[in-house]
């Protein structure tokens, strides 16, 4: 199938002007200047991206695809994802994760639910492991995952700082990453580790003790929830100055906010600000978590549930509240975490890369028309593509 995407303004993330893009089958097969339909050729869909702009499809690297939460109890443990849950967002890359429940929540289960979601349309990696130390694998050990399973690109997320923590110590998180990073090399993958950070006073000591002691590099661990408060933001500020990554969470609650939780798109603002390196920061969602509010004896006094569409409104809010450039604002949830988890097929708007486009309104920057590995999923802001239970 031939899908000609005519007269829109392309940001790959770098604004290269208005261009017509050329998807052949799953893959972007041409950026020109000009594409003509020629006479008499084979059926070739055209969508005209006039007043609209053209960049790459998002990659969400922090989701609980088959749910997450439990923390109040069997009952608030938060549902599986749905396809249009990633695809209205303008999503078309997921990584799931499991989170704090290890025992209910198995890999086998996240597995399944990635190549279900690549059945219904979109890409899905995984990361092995949940919350816990030692890391509970699909199989027997850390590398075999990584080099025996095409879609567990990594471990995590392992929590840290966090009274939900195994506490792990210095000596087990530096086993963890050395086995995270032999199974990637072995296997051509980032072999990144996934840190959960929570709201400890500790912040990323452990990481960095590790990076101190070890020959392991600062760019193995990708930490998470760092603008989860404003001293954990600060020390992810210096984290980042040293050369590491800083995810900043999507989802949140008004309540999260006014305790000084740093507004993920604020967060991109103040770290450039600071002199971070934009190529070191991502926005992720956590979507499907929970998001459990704790009283000061640790007893769960609240809970909601993280989305997808969170990310995209931060793009969003990036851009318009923010005042963070076009280019950067997309960088984070496209090149970035392509990079750093080494999925090179994904993360640019690139003749030979991966067909996951997306196409926004120029001025309001709605979402208009999103498509997966060259298949419409979605057309004028409306689910083309819906996953098999939903209705």
């Amino acid at each position: 199938m031939l899908t000609l995407i005519k007269n829109g303004e392309v940001y790959t993330p770098e604004y290269i002007g208005k261009k017509d893009v050329l998807l052949v089958g799953k893959q972007i097969g041409f950026i020109e200047d000009k594409i003509d339909v020629p006479a008499n050729f084979v059926e070739m869909q055209v969508i005209d991206a006039n007043g609209r702009i053209i960049v790459p499809g998002f990659i969400d690297a922090h989701v609980h695809i088959i749910g997450g939460g439990g923390e109040g109890g069997f009952k608030t443990r938060t549902p599986e994802i749905q396809l249009t849950d990633a695809t209205l967002a303008g999503i078309t890359t997921l990584v799931g994760v499991i989170g704090t429940d290890g025992t209910t929540r198995t890999m086998p289960d996240l597995l399944a639910k990635a190549r279900a979601l690549e059945e219904e349309g979109i890409s899905c990696f995984v990361q092995t492991g949940s919350y816990q130390v030692p890391v509970k694998t699909l199989m027997d050990k850390i590398e075999d995952d990584l080099i025996l399973v095409d879609k567990i690109i990594g471990v995590g997320e392992i929590a840290i700082a966090d009274h939900r923590s195994s506490q792990p110590t210095v000596a087990e998180l530096a086993k963890l990453a050395s086995q995270a990073r032999n199974g990637g090399l072995l296997s051509g993958k980032a072999g990144i580790v996934n840190i959960h950070v929570g709201d400890s006073l500790d912040h990323v000591l452990v990481i960095e003790e590790v990076v101190r002691t070890t020959e392991i590099p600062i760019t193995q661990f990708y930490p998470t929830h760092m603008n989860r408060n404003p001293h954990l933001f600060e020390a992810g500020i210096q984290f980042a100055k040293k050369g590491g990554y800083i995810d900043f969470t999507t989802s949140t609650i008004q309540k999260f906010l006014d305790e000084g939780e740093v507004k993920a798109s604020t967060a991109i603002r103040k770290a450039l600000d600071e002199g971070v390196d934009i190529r070191n920061i991502t926005l992720t969602s956590d979507g499907q978590a929970s998001l459990p509010e704790f009283d000061g004896n640790g007893n769960i006094s609240g809970l909601s549930m993280g989305t997808c569409m969170s990310l995209y409104e931060s793009v969003v809010d990036a851009i318009i509240d923010d005042g963070v450039s076009i280019e950067d604002s997309i960088r984070v949830v496209t090149e970035n975490p392509a990079n750093i988890l080494q999925l090179t097929n994904k993360g640019r708007v690139e003749t030979e890369r991966d067909a996951d486009i997306l196409i926004l309104k120029k001025e309001t920057f709605e979402i208009d028309t999103v498509i997966a590995m060259g298949q419409i999923m979605v057309s004028e802001g409306k689910a083309m593509v819906k996953g098999t239970f939903e209705k």
